[in-house]
This record gives C-alpha cells, sequence and structure tokens, in this order.
C-alpha cells in the first residue's frame, strides 16, 4: 500500500468530490457502469459493505491530487450507503474489487497506470469491461492479486465477490458461485417485485374470500343452532 507522511496543515486541505468530468465515454459504458453497480449493490446488501460508482478514490493523505475515479469500487468491512468520495486514511479499508469501464481512450489509463496504481495500494481484484468490445479481447478481464502482483483471473470467477462474471450484450452477467443464480439486473428485479407484490396480493384476496366464506358457514350453523335452540323450548326434544 502507498504510505506518504501527510503535511503539518491537514486541516486546509481540501479534498473534492467532482472535476466537471462526464461519469462515462459513451451511453453503454454509463449503462454497463450503473447497472454494475446497483446489481452489486442488492447482491452485498445484506453484508457491511458498500459500492460506490465515479467517486474519487483518495489514496494518500495530504495530498489530494493523488486520487483516481474507479468506475465501480466495492468496499468490505465499512459502513454501508453513499460518500462524496472515498479517504482510505479515514475508513480504514482499501477497495476490495474494482471494476473499469475501458475503451479505446481510456484503454492505456485502465491497463497501465490504473492497473499499476491499484496493484500497488493493493486492491484484491481488477477487472476491465469493455461494453462495445472496441479494443479488449476478450471484452472481460480480470486480476486477481497474488502477492504484490497481479495475475490474470482465467476461470472469470471473483473470489471476492462469490460470483462468477460473463458478458451478455454490452453488460456483465453475475452468477452465483453456489447456486448458479444469475443476478437480477434492475429492470428485473422490478418486475419480478411487481410479480411478487401481486401474487401476494392474489393470495390475500384469497385468504379473505375463505375467510368470509368460514364466517359465512360458521353464522349459517349459528343460525341452525339458534332455530333448533327455539324449537326444543316450545316442543320439547322429540
Amino acid at each position: 500500500m502507498i504510505a506518504i507522511a501527510p503535511p503539518s496543515s491537514q486541516s486546509e486541505i481540501i479534498y473534492p468530490s467532482s472535476d466537471g468530468e462526464p461519469v462515462a465515454e459513451t451511453y453503454d459504458h454509463l449503462y454497463a457502469l450503473l447497472t454494475t453497480l446497483e446489481v452489486l449493490k442488492q447482491h452485498l446488501q445484506a453484508q457491511k459493505a458498500t459500492v460506490l460508482a465515479n467517486q474519487f478514490l483518495y489514496y494518500a493523505q495530504g495530498f489530494p491530487k493523488l486520487r483516481v475515479a474507479p468506475d465501480v469500487m466495492v468496499i468490505f468491512d465499512v459502513e454501508p450507503g453513499g460518500r462524496d468520495n472515498y479517504k482510505i486514511w479515514e475508513e480504514g479499508q482499501v477497495p476490495k474489487v474494482i471494476f473499469e469501464m475501458t475503451s479505446k481512450g481510456t484503454q492505456s489509463q485502465d491497463s497501465e497506470f490504473k492497473k499499476d496504481l491499484y496493484e500497488r495500494i493493493e486492491v484484491q481484484e481488477y477487472w476491465l469491461f469493455d461494453p462495445r468490445g472496441d479494443w479488449l479481447e476478450p471484452q472481460l478481464q480480470g486480476y486477481s492479486l497474488q502477492g504484490d502482483t497481479y495475475v490474470p483471473i482465467t476461470n472469470g470467477q471473483s473470489a471476492i465477490l462469490g460470483l462468477r462474471l460473463e458478458v451478455e450484450d454490452k453488460l456483465i452477467a453475475f452468477y452465483q458461485l453456489d447456486t448458479g443464480a444469475r443476478l437480477l439486473l434492475p429492470g428485473e428485479l422490478a418486475k419480478t417485485l411487481q410479480a411478487e407484490i401481486k401474487r401476494r396480493m392474489e393470495a390475500e384476496i384469497l385468504a379473505e374470500q375463505e375467510r368470509q366464506r368460514a364466517e359465512q358457514e360458521r353464522q349459517r350453523a349459528d343460525d341452525l343452532e339458534a332455530l333448533l335452540a327455539k324449537y326444543r323450548s316450545q316442543f320439547g326434544d322429540l
């Protein structure tokens, strides 16, 4: 991990949260970024972790120019939720997994500078994804930190996330290693939730109808019992 002694005037240092640059180069890159963000947030929602997208990662206290903005980064053992930016020395954790939605315009930075930086600050997994297939072959490539060096991930599996990654159209598809189930995309998740809500509503309607039918049966039985009691009071038992 990079360790640089901070200057003495820490209180005067400003760490910006934005540089005014566009989030992604094209719609395809933006869609891949946002989809990866939402799918991983859903996957990790029960864990003490956060998933951030296109936000500054500051890795050297006291030096605000030493920063990078990963497309998607996953950090474990921190409080869930968003941040304006992420400072390693404040949170106490280096991102475990980083994704870059790479293109011809960013290929040099993604495959050289960022790869070297993430290796040095000990990001455990680094994934490069080329949504349009412009330059990267295969379109999805992963690296795992072994010792202090990145080695290619050849099986498409993220040991950190417990997921298998595949390219589907212009997106990364994520499959659970233990069950093989594919994690739902945001739109698919919304449809699934709507279907579940509809199913529950229908079940509640059927349950209410059954309750009313049972109540009617009990009422008829009570009415019959009342009629028989009246008959007995008038005529006695036969």
